[in-house]
């Protein structure tokens, strides 16, 4: 029983005689290889017939909701043969003799986390070859109904589905064909293959391998998440494409270990040296930050402070912003290529183990869209092929690119306007905060509350604003990127999906970091100064750009990271629990004795087209979080392997029990997705470079160590009255004072006190912390650059062992196709032989059988 079962319990003989429990048709010789349910009939099934499929009707009197039919497809050995020669479908000719690779030393110390063999390895190696109708007897066919395996045969079954016509041969209405424009008609309420057997137990039939119930026991349970992933039994048993996204999922939470313990230790080295932080002790000591009277952060409102208000959030930036960051920034730009190069490996091995090596992304041009055959009526010669056939002229192209373009611009342009509004949303509440709830001028700390500041609970409430702008933007824009793909047209479901990822990840990478490149680049940067302050629409706004606290905005990014990151895990993981058990509510009703195979997965969630997009899309942006800005928290990546290590099991879970069987479909990599990722760790280098140089305060404070301490020794004692400036407020104009005056103040920045010839002008440390800052962006960008370049030459993309085994491979292919040609011949040269001789021996005379066998050649 190698085609496709159900999901619930087994169930007893009905009235017609039939096991409902079964997957064969009712004579129990064909077995199911398709269902359709539906309400309502059209010319489709007589097409599919004359296409050569089997059909079976389950009368909706005999299905459990008295109202549905239930259409039971079978495809017989000489349509799977016809279509695997079409498709070009490999098959094996003969048991692979290339040895298995050495096992590596300390082995042993991996058995607590393998499976068992069989589990790994559910089948075989053979050597393959694409099929060929016309030599059936060159194949290793021992069962006709077994040759192909489920996955096979239901990826041809929806092949010939999605391109079969509904309308009668009298009249040719091109644009009614395939399955898919039925399921959106209405026609037909869901199509597809079936399970092999229910997942929390074995099949009642011997001969059934019981693939899900394996996958449930050995991968789909949270307890086995220290275990191995059967990637091979996933390969079989839902197709490449999902394989070879386990196996990524899988490897990237692997390398996030290594990213999460050099994280632990540069957090535990902050925790460490939190007593020798002399930056923050003068902060919080009375005598220094008690005594320095800072100018007010917002017209009017807002009052004079006293430095020692942000002594909780001083010692906060130091856990985050101290030497170890520095190092761990280093490290996670050389981290981010060993994984690429690295997982580069992984999936030459793969395309070798699972036979994709000679796979290209060619071959898709066979599986053209049908939406683009239906929509193209123009036809041309393709060069290659010399065959018509449908193509979209040039001007329509333009025109429909043209209007993707403007609407994905539009979009942006939407992102950014809401960030401009949480940006004015932080101005005007910021002022609203300090006026209200401040305990007094400056004697007291400014608190909201007993421990949160006006600037905490600012950010706080705008981050959370703009995460819940973040979800309604997501969920909003998914349809129109779905919209637009489809209007381009692509011609190849590999072109859709590539176009489809490129508009959805442009738009999530705008969407989901724009704050944070605010906070990190922007926020602090264009302040101006006591008498001159730059206002974000103009003076009349009145709404005053933001200052970073004295230590700097890094914690503030660590705040905005925190929530958009750790809230997108858990909102996600969250709607997935939801919708998993309100879509299994259904299924759990029904009593098992009356409930058909079919039915019972009829009634499991369906997995659309898209669902390996979106779990694709979740795991990039994580990566981006946790690369883009991990300088600014090195916990990132923790926070990204405990999610993993669930999203795994919880990604298995919903396939195993939760989704009907998907058609099987070949991938022999990730996709765009790996462009995009190598995209993202260029970038990742250049963005913590520039976090480390202008959003941390690491650069001015090793400035100051090594250039401007007092006295002949190396000290940090006095930095913060070096980093700030003085104003003499009587020179501040009437509307930035507040409403209770206060003695003289003090602003962070580098600029001459009032009475010097140049004040309020930049000093000369000013530049000198600039020349630093910049000269530090480029040694790191080029420092890392240089070691990730250089990694990756180092690294060969395919290992050197599975570069020898396939050109074996591939040898040993050659060879026995030659040989089987040569018996070819030689079996009809003899045939031709004895019957030219049979026909001589009638003649007066005839040739030598030299002279035959030579014409015969």
């Amino acid at each position: 029983c190698t085609s496709p079962t159900f999901l619930f319990s087994s169930s007893p003989i009905d009235k017609l005689g039939q096991n409902r429990d079964s997957v064969y048709f009712r004579d129990g010789v064909r077995r199911i290889d398709f269902v359709l349910s539906y309400e309502r009939r059209r010319e489709f099934e007589a097409n599919l017939e004359k296409a050569g499929l089997e059909l079976e009707t389950e009368d909706k009197s005999e299905s459990d909701d008295r109202k549905t039919y239930y259409l039971k497809i079978h495809a017989p050995w000489e349509v799977l043969a016809t279509y695997a020669d079409v498709l070009k479908i490999k098959v094996p000719f003969k048991a692979s003799d290339i040895p298995k690779a050495r096992e590596v030393p300390l082995e042993w110390l991996t058995h607590p986390f393998r499976l068992p063999d069989n589990i790994m390895r559910p089948e075989p190696d053979y050597f393959t070859a694409p099929f060929d109708k016309s030599k059936v007897d060159f194949f290793l066919i021992d069962d006709k109904d077994t040759f192909f395996p489920p996955s096979t045969r239901n990826r041809i079954v929806y092949y010939i589905l999605t391109r079969c016509p509904y309308y009668k041969e009298d009249r040719k209405e091109k644009d009614k064909t395939g399955i898919n424009r039925l399921l959106n008609n209405g026609t037909y309420t869901s199509a597809y293959p079936l399970h092999d057997c229910k997942y929390w137990k074995k099949a009642q039939d011997m001969q059934c391998e019981s693939e899900r119930y394996h996958l449930y026991r050995y991968w789909a349970r949270f307890l086995c998440f220290y275990k191995e992933q059967p990637l091979n039994l996933i390969k079989k048993y839902y197709g490449e494409k999902i394989g070879i996204y386990f196996a990524w999922l899988g490897f990237y939470t692997e390398m996030l270990f290594f990213a999460a313990v050099m994280g632990v230790i540069c957090f535990v080295y902050g925790v460490l040296s939190y007593e020798d932080n002399i930056t923050s002790k003068e902060i919080c000591d009375l005598e220094i930050g008690g005594r320095i009277v800072m100018c007010p952060l917002c017209d009017k409102k807002c009052s004079y402070w006293k430095l020692n208000s942000t002594c909780l959030s001083s010692w906060q930036s130091h856990l985050f912003d101290n030497e170890g960051t520095v190092f761990f920034a280093i490290f996670m730009g050389i981290w981010v290529t060993l994984f690429l190069e690295f997982w580069k490996r992984r999936q030459a091995r793969l395309e070798y183990e699972w036979d994709l090596v000679d796979f290209e992304e060619e071959q898709q041009q066979l599986q053209i869209r049908p939406e683009y055959e239906l929509k193209c009526t123009g036809r041309r010669l393709n060069r290659i092929t010399q065959e018509m056939e449908p193509y979209l002229p040039f001007p329509s192209k333009c025109a429909r690119f043209c209007l993707s373009g403007a609407t994905v611009l539009f979009w942006t342009c939407l992102i950014v306007a809401c960030i401009m509004g949480v940006i004015a949303y932080r101005l005007a509440v910021y002022a609203a905060f300090a006026s209200v709830m401040k305990d007094s001028s400056t004697s007291k700390i400014q608190l909201v509350g007993s421990l949160i500041t006006p600037q905490l609970a600012t950010s706080v409430t705008a981050s959370c604003i703009n995460f819940v702008i973040i979800l309604i933007l997501n969920f909003l824009y998914e349809h129109v990127a779905i919209w637009i793909t489809d209007m381009e047209i692509p011609k190849t479901h590999l072109e859709y999906e590539n176009k489809l990822t490129m508009k959805m990840f442009m738009f999530q990478f705008v969407n989901y970091y724009s704050s944070c490149f605010y906070v990190a680049f922007f926020k602090g940067q264009f302040v101006g100064y006591p008498g001159n302050y730059t206002y974000m629409f103009g003076k009349w706004s009145k709404l005053r750009n933001e200052e970073c606290a004295p230590g700097g905005c890094l914690i503030e990014l660590t705040t905005q990271l925190l929530i958009v990151m750790a809230g997108k895990q858990m909102v996600g993981n969250v709607q997935e629990a939801l919708l998993n058990w309100w879509g299994s509510r259904k299924g759990r009703s029904h009593p098992e004795s009356t409930y058909s195979r079919w039915e019972q997965d009829h009634d499991l969630q369906n997995f659309s087209q898209f669902g390996l997009f979106y779990e694709y899309l979740e795991m990039v942006i994580q990566f981006g979080f946790i690369t883009l800005f991990v300088a600014s928290f090195p916990l990132a990546p923790l926070l990204a392997l405990f999610n993993n290590i669930l999203e795994v099991r919880v990604d298995a879970w919903k396939f195993t029990t939760q989704f009907r069987r998907p058609v099987a479909a070949k991938s022999r990599n990730i996709g765009a997705w790996e462009e995009i990722l190598n995209v993202v760790a260029i970038l990742s280098v250049v963005t913590n470079a520039f976090i480390m140089a202008f959003t941390s305060d690491m650069i001015p404070r090793l400035v100051y160590l090594y250039a401007y301490h007092p006295g002949s020794e190396a000290t940090m004692r006095g930095y913060i009255t070096n980093s700030l400036s003085l104003y003499n407020i009587s020179q501040i104009p009437e509307s930035n004072l507040p409403e209770a005056g206060e003695n003289p103040s003090c602003y962070r920045d580098y600029r001459y006190p009032p009475g010097h010839e140049k004040q309020y002008t930049h000093n000369m440390q000013f530049w000198h912390i600039l020349a630093a800052k910049l000269a530090f962006i480029i040694i790191m960008e080029h420092v890392v650059f240089v070691v990730k370049f250089f990694v990756a030459w180092l690294i060969p993309d395919v290992p050197t062992e599975v570069k020898a085994r396939i050109k074996r491979e591939r040898f040993l292919v050659q060879e026995y196709l030659h040989n089987y040609e040569v018996e070819k011949l030689k079996m009809q040269l003899s045939q031709s032989f004895c019957l030219s001789t049979e026909t001589a021996s009638l003649l007066p005379s005839s040739p030598s059988k030299h002279q035959v066998l030579s014409e015969c050649i």
